[in-house]
C-alpha cells in the first residue's frame, strides 16, 4: 500500500478538522481542493470515492476513508498507535473509542435536534435529551486536560473538535469546563497550523463566510 495521504478538502467543510488531524500526525500529505460552489462533489469521479457526495474524503494509496471520526481513528491506528491512539491492549482504548464515536452519533444530532426544535421522545432517540448530553460531555472532559487525562489523543480532535465547533456557533451551552477545553485545543500548534492553512486557502480562493 502506498503511503501517499491525500485529503479532498474545502475549508468550510469537516475536512478542515481532518487537516488538523494530519497536522497532529506529522506526516506528509496533499490537499486537493474540491470546489463545492461549482458542484465538484457531485461529479462522477468524486462520487466514485464517496457516493454521498460529501467531504471529507481521505485516500491512503488505494484505501479510501470517509466520515471524520473514521478518518481520525484510521490515521491514529495506522500512523500514531501508542501516541495518538492507545495500544490495542490498553484499557484506555475503551474510553478513547467511546468519546470518539459519541461526537458524531450523539453530540451532532443532539445539538441539531435542540437548535431545530425537533419533537421526539428522548428515550427513543440515540442522543437522548439535551441536558443529559451536556452533562455527559462535561463528564467526559472531567479534570482534563484531555479526554484521556494527561494524554492527548485523536479522541480530542474528533470529540473536542466537535465541541469547539458547536460552541463557536452557540449550539452547545458554554459551560466553563467546555470553553476551557476548547481553548486548550485551539492553542495546540497543530490546530493553529491547520487554521492558518485553511485561512490561506480561503484568501487564495476568495472565500468568505
Amino acid at each position: 500500500m502506498s503511503d501517499d495521504l491525500i485529503l479532498y478538502h474545502h475549508p468550510f467543510s469537516r475536512a478542515a478538522t481532518v487537516l488538523w488531524m494530519l497536522e497532529e500526525l506529522g506526516r506528509p500529505y496533499e490537499l486537493r481542493y474540491v470546489d463545492l460552489q461549482a458542484g465538484e462533489q457531485r461529479k462522477p469521479e468524486f462520487l466514485a470515492l464517496n457516493p454521498m457526495g460529501k467531504l471529507p474524503v481521505l485516500t491512503d494509496g488505494d484505501t479510501v476513508v470517509t466520515e471524520t471520526a473514521a478518518i481520525g481513528l484510521y490515521l491514529a491506528d495506522r500512523y500514531a498507535l501508542g501516541r495518538l491512539a492507545p495500544q490495542l491492549d490498553d484499557p484506555a482504548r475503551a474510553t478513547y473509542l467511546r468519546w470518539s464515536l459519541y461526537a458524531p452519533s450523539v453530540i451532532e444530532p443532539g445539538a441539531m435536534a435542540k437548535a431545530s426544535g425537533w419533537e421526539f421522545r428522548p428515550q427513543q432517540a440515540g442522543w437522548g435529551d439535551f441536558e443529559t448530553m451536556m452533562d455527559a460531555i462535561e463528564r467526559a472532559i472531567g479534570a482534563g486536560p484531555w479526554v484521556l487525562g494527561e494524554q492527548f489523543s485523536m479522541a480530542d480532535v474528533i470529540f473536542g473538535g466537535t465541541v469547539s465547533y458547536l460552541l463557536r456557533f452557540k449550539l452547545l451551552d458554554p459551560r466553563p469546563v467546555l470553553t476551557e477545553y476548547a481553548e486548550r485545543l485551539t492553542s495546540r500548534p497543530a490546530a493553529q497550523a491547520a487554521t492558518a492553512k485553511n485561512e490561506a486557502i480561503m484568501n487564495e480562493r476568495g472565500l468568505s463566510r
